[in-house]
């Protein structure tokens, strides 16, 4: 009685799984004349429809990125901002925002983001802000964006660096 009750619920298991992955499954009924018989005929078809894989070669359609390890100002950003923990790092979006650094002595911390415009080496591809946080007390703080000449050290500090960064990897090609 006991193998019987096991088989019949295997069983009902086996037609529920079967049933439930066939519905799954939907086979688009299509005339024969739609599907060119000749592979090359098919092939062209595909890539015109969109459908296609391109291993080696073939029509590229799709942009060029330049990975965040090959930016020389993406790397120098890195390498200026190392004394302060990067909250957000984002290559694809162009933006790069480290945590608040601050002063014990004074109360005063700051926060900066890099956004980065272009991926040349000029005096516009990044936008530098600084934000400056004073705080009197435990929960009395403000907070201002700071125009001062950190913002300008910073950018000529990270423009130098990507320039150095260039030109090694420009040396080291040769």
């Amino acid at each position: 009685m006991k193998n019987i009750s096991n088989s019949f619920i295997k069983s009902f298991l086996f037609i529920l799984i079967l049933f439930t992955m066939n519905s799954c499954i939907k086979f688009k009924n299509a005339p024969a004349k739609d599907f060119p018989v000749n592979v090359n005929d098919r092939v062209k078809k595909n890539m015109a429809e969109g459908r296609s894989v391109r291993l080696f070669g073939g029509n590229k359609n799709g942009g060029t990125f330049q990975f965040a390890s090959a930016n020389p100002l993406w790397r120098a950003s890195l390498d200026i901002l190392d004394f302060v923990p990067i909250t957000n790092a984002s290559y694809s979006g162009g933006i790069l925002i480290t945590d608040w650094y601050d002063d014990k002595e004074k109360n005063e911390a700051i926060k900066i983001t890099i956004r980065f415009l272009s991926n040349e080496i000029r005096p516009d591809a990044i936008d530098v802000i600084v934000y400056k946080k004073n705080c009197k007390a435990f929960e009395n703080c403000q907070t201002n964006n700071l125009n001062s000449s950190i913002k300008e050290e910073l950018k000529i500090a990270i423009l130098r660096k990507a320039s150095q960064i260039e030109k090694a990897s420009r040396v080291k090609k040769k």
